[in-house]
């Protein structure tokens, strides 16, 4: 098993980011986000077919809430209930988590590349010789740049985590469905998400590579800028509203400068007439 994940998933994500690393100017930083958004692009059909998905989910709760009254005494009829409305609208429930899913194998397939290709350990530099290609530009790239803005990516950085946290925030609130404002069940789970998911991942920021936290900043962002286009501003809609407003107010406010008026060269108005 294990030489079946080093041949399909770790040796080809460990030479392709070598390669990438190479081709952008030995640089790893660039290397990582380029790998995020070839990965994005692969996995964009899946990403679409998500998104709209919760979009249909969403608008499926009033019916949903209407059955969880009929059923409120009921579990099993509402499971029930609630498969077969699922089923006559065409979702999956597990359409949402999908692409997470297929994204797992690349997040630990990229931390051990990291480690590796970052020799982030004496016997990790030893582990890559058996997992790099014999192509010429593989070892013309090695050893590789550990530094990306300043800061090391073999190591865990404070300032990545935080980052980490508050765009995975931004996402998951982004995602938020508005119209579960009606439903406190379901408002409570999910401002629980929204503060869970992120401090998750804060906390293996803190403990893992800085280039496995690059990757998920920069997936998050992906991920918001096609949401913004597939269903706009989302959750975030009430801050944005809020922004353009208290941006408005401030523009309202600026003082105005004057134009000057040339004076009119109208005849009559050449100056005071001397008196004789």
């Amino acid at each position: 098993m294990g030489n079946i994940w080093n041949i399909v998933i770790l040796r080809p994500i460990t030479n392709f980011l070598i390669v990438l690393s190479d081709v952008l100017f030995g640089n790893f930083g660039l290397a990582v986000i380029a790998l995020t958004i070839i990965i994005n692009l692969i996995l964009l059909p899946l990403t679409i077919k998500q998104m709209k998905t919760t979009k249909k989910t969403a608008e499926l709760q009033p019916k949903l809430q209407a059955l969880q009254k009929k059923y409120a005494n009921d579990q099993q009829a509402l499971a029930q209930a609630q498969m077969q409305l699922y089923k006559e609208s065409g979702i999956s429930p597990t359409g949402c988590l999908l692409p997470m899913f297929i994204q797992m194998p690349v997040w630990v397939a990229l931390y051990q590349a990291i480690m590796r290709v970052m020799a982030v350990y004496p016997e990790s530099f030893l582990n890559l010789s058996s997992m790099v290609y014999s192509w010429d530009i593989i070892f013309k790239a090695l050893p590789l740049k550990t530094t990306f803005l300043g800061m090391n990516m073999s190591t865990s950085n404070f300032i990545m985590a935080i980052l980490v946290g508050l765009s995975m925030y931004l996402q998951t609130k982004m995602t938020t469905n508005t119209s579960a404002g009606n439903n406190p069940q379901m408002q409570q789970q999910q401002q629980m998400m929204q503060v869970m998911m992120p401090a998750m991942f804060v906390f293996l920021a803190m403990t893992l590579p800085s280039g496995l936290s690059l990757y998920w900043i920069v997936n998050a962002v992906i991920r918001m800028v096609m949401q913004y286009f597939y269903t706009g501003w989302g959750g975030l809609q009430p801050w944005v509203d809020k922004i353009a407003g208290i941006l408005h107010i401030k523009k309202k406010d600026t003082p105005q400068t004057p134009v000057s008026s040339k004076k009119s060269g109208n005849k009559g108005s050449k100056g005071p007439i001397s008196k004789k």
